[in-house]
């Protein structure tokens, strides 16, 4: 329903007219086809009568009159969405939704939505029109819409499997993932012709693009061809078992939903208060703080604030936006679904937890090499490059100490087919969106408007109008950050597990286009507050407000809200915009370094005050990298976080993060990090895709076939001696073929 079916306000037709605006033209096609019909409704065809109307609305699709073709793509959009004027309950609305887009792609509808979108693209009628215009609204982009929200629905509902399915909807997936993934349109995949809409959108060539479908749309489509985060946690089994190397020690999937928030550090309001009521000899009011052993393993809460001189803060890490006020979210709730209810036990059983730490620890071969290195200029005086294997010479502990080095889990990332590779400038044009949607950004002159396809053409009049507009375009920019930051993520850890390089240009791009100051801006808000934002109306939610009598909206209702105590929607943006963060900087001490420079540790630390443990694993993995460059101070006086990052984040044998005795966290020229990343990406390239290749370097057919089949130029004169040749090279050359068969 994000996507498609609400809208807060819709000018004077409104939102219960749009959304049946679909059934009245599907009605009016279906009257009209009596031999068909038999005054029946849809539901009563069958399969075969079903099929021979939307061969008739397919046909219709190719008509000259555009707006002949808008009222049969409404008529296709309300068999999409289920004929919900036919069904009585929301389970009837979803399964007929289901049946009738099989139905749809069984007979050719989205290759025939796929040409009429690529008309619209290049309708530089529409675009220079938009252009000139000096406010655009709902109505310049209603054929764009219409168009987008059938393919979505055909996307995600085919994409999603069901135990009900059957033998010929499983087949149609996999066929339907497959055409998305190959080139449909002028040689390009489906989700590339997405992108250039995006970039046209933001050089300011097409305004009116729906911008919050095409980006849903292109990340459903990313999702459906390239596969989710169990998908690619499958590839990583099957690649390791490829390359003949140990299993993975755990699941990292498995292991965050295991994890069991904790309560944030208290703030420097909060100890101020303990301390005024600790002298006035009453007991302490710590609200955040009233949760013990959180944690899956029984161990101690390390945010527990029990020793205020252990928490203090600096000043700039107080939030002064919240200050005199407490937040439902940071009394007692925990951000996790509700567990069921504990059975019955005798009082003298005892559950036990298994103990130990939740992740097992890993190493890097160029942990084991520096290792190595250190111990062979102590015991022997000379080293020997990145040799790992040869232990010659050297005592018997450090024999055992690289061996249990190399039972630890090593980082590898394997090289497979490579995937089509987003530009530059497909990057600049995604960050552009993000950052005209963050709740921080302020609005400038000069800046993309992401609210073409939620303005009406009249703007509201009553302060309810307004109140649901308002809701709407909070709502509209939450879905865009949610779209791009799962668009994002997804592609960074498909592009890791493809190739290293592609990850490393990505990470490289964004990274110049100023991505980490740009999601350390976004947390730098009252993040509680983000969090908790009630931008919905749930009675206009699909399908809902199609099958349930609309109540009346009053603006006290759009006030209260649902009851619900936060949104999944911004929960869900926040942790893909960490992970993205953890993403980018990771092993890479020059961006730690602007994290360090921007000041992310308090903002960060704010963060943390989100009790909901995926979330609370990646703030803490991103204060983890950068402690060694925080100072001494800095981690004396946050030993429960320090403890916190302990617990519940990954060990990395020989890394001294604690302490800051790495030789990394030494000040010197952090951009050659960098400058050296990009010659070595720049050479992988030159050598692998250049033309004009070096010869040494060039890649060796052997193929049989192909070999044979090259056109070789030879001397006018080699006809001449080639019968010598064939005897001295050939025939006078005794050849083993046994020795040939045992050793191919």
């Amino acid at each position: 329903c994000e996507f498609l079916f609400y809208q807060g306000n819709l000018g004077l037709l409104g939102y219960y007219g749009i959304i049946h605006l679909d059934n009245y033209y599907f009605e009016e096609d279906f009257r009209s086809h009596g031999n068909v019909s038999r005054g029946r409704r849809w539901i009563e065809l069958t399969v075969e009568e079903q099929r021979a109307y939307v061969m008739r609305l397919l046909d219709a699709l190719e008509v000259t009159d555009r707006d002949k073709r808008l009222k049969v793509a409404r008529a296709i959009l309300y068999l999409a969405q289920g004929v919900f004027d036919e069904c009585d309950t929301e389970v009837d609305v979803l399964h007929w939704s289901r049946h009738n887009i099989f139905l749809l792609y069984d007979m050719g509808i989205f290759t025939a939505l796929l040409e009429l979108l690529s008309m619209e693209i290049d309708n530089s009628q529409a675009c220079s029109s938009a252009v000139r215009k000096p406010a655009i609204s709902l109505a310049d982009s209603t054929e764009l819409r219409v168009l987008l929200s059938i393919m979505y629905l055909m996307v995600e509902t085919i994409r999603v499997q069901t135990e009900d399915d059957r033998p010929e909807w499983i087949a149609a997936r996999e066929t339907f993932k497959n055409e998305l993934a190959s080139p449909l349109y002028n040689g390009e995949p489906f989700a590339l012709l997405l992108f250039t809409m995006v970039t046209k959108f933001c050089s300011m060539n097409a305004p009116h693009f729906p911008m919050k479908k095409v980006l849903l749309l292109l990340w459903k489509t990313i999702l459906f061809t390239l596969g989710g985060f169990e998908e690619l946690q499958e590839m990583k089994v099957r690649h390791r078992e490829r390359l003949n190397l140990p299993p993975l020690p755990e699941d990292s999937i498995k292991v965050v939903r295991a994890m069991r928030a904790a309560s944030p550090p208290a703030s420097a309001m909060e100890l101020i208060e303990q301390q005024q009521q600790q002298k006035r000899g009453r007991r302490s009011r710590r609200p955040l703080v009233k949760q013990d052993s959180l944690d899956t393993y029984n161990e101690r809460d390390p945010f527990k604030n029990d020793d205020a001189r252990d928490e203090e803060e600096d000043p700039e890490d107080t939030d002064s936006g919240i200050e005199g006020e407490v937040d439902p979210l940071d009394r007692d709730v925990i951000i996790q679904p509700p567990p069921p209810p504990p059975p019955l036990r005798p009082p003298t059983e005892r559950v036990n937890f298994p103990k130990g730490l939740p992740w097992a620890p890993k190493v890097r071969e160029k942990d084991i090499e520096h290792f190595l290195e250190t111990s062979r200029n102590k015991f022997i005086g000379f080293t020997l490059g990145n040799d790992t294997e040869t232990l010659v010479g050297l005592p018997r502990p450090i024999h055992e100490s690289v061996k249990t080095l190399k039972q630890v889990s090593v980082g590898i990332t394997p090289v497979i087919i490579p995937l089509f590779l987003c530009s530059f400038l497909h990057q600049i044009a995604l960050l552009k969106l993000l950052l005209a949607a963050a709740p921080t950004s302020k609005a400038k002159t000069d800046s993309i408007n992401i609210l073409a396809d939620v303005l009406p053409e009249e703007m509201p009049i009553t302060v309810l109008q307004s109140m649901k507009l308002g809701i709407d375009v909070n709502r509209h920019k939450e879905i865009i950050v949610k779209a791009i930051s799962a668009l994002l993520l997804l592609l960074l850890k498909h592009f890791k597990l493809n190739h290293i390089y592609q990850f490393e240009i990505v990470s490289q791009h964004l990274v110049f286009a100023n991505c980490i100051p740009l999601i350390l801006k976004f947390f730098n808000q009252n993040i509680m507050s983000y969090i908790s934002a009630k931008n919905s109306i749930c009675v206009l939610d699909f399908p809902h407000c199609v099958v349930h009598e609309m109540p009346e909206l009053t603006a006290e209702s759009l006030e209260a809200g649902d009851s619900s105590q936060f949104c999944w929607r911004n929960l869900f943006s926040c942790i893909n915009l960490l992970r993205i963060l953890n993403k980018l900087t990771k092993w890479k001490h020059s961006r730690t370094m602007m994290l360090v420079v921007f000041k992310s540790a308090p903002i960060l630390k704010r963060a943390l005050k989100v009790k909901q443990a995926m979330m609370q694993l990646y703030v803490l993995k991103l204060l983890k990298i950068q402690t060694k460059y925080l100072g001494r101070q800095w981690r004396k006086s946050n030993m429960k976080t320090m403890s916190a990052i302990y617990q519940k984040v990954r060990h990395r044998l020989n890394d001294d993060w604690a302490y800051g005795n790495d030789i990394d966290a030494r000040p010197w020229d952090f951009q050659a990090e960098e400058c050296a990343l990009r010659e070595s990406i720049e050479k992988f390239n030159s050598r692998r895709y250049e033309r004009n290749r070096n010869g040494d370097f060039a890649p060796v057919d052997n193929c049989l076939q192909s070999v044979l089949g090259q056109r070789v130029e030879l001397p006018e004169d080699f006809h001449y001696s080639y019968e010598m040749w064939l005897e001295r090279e050939v025939f006078s050359q005794p050849i083993q073929w046994e020795g040939l068969l045992q050793n191919p």
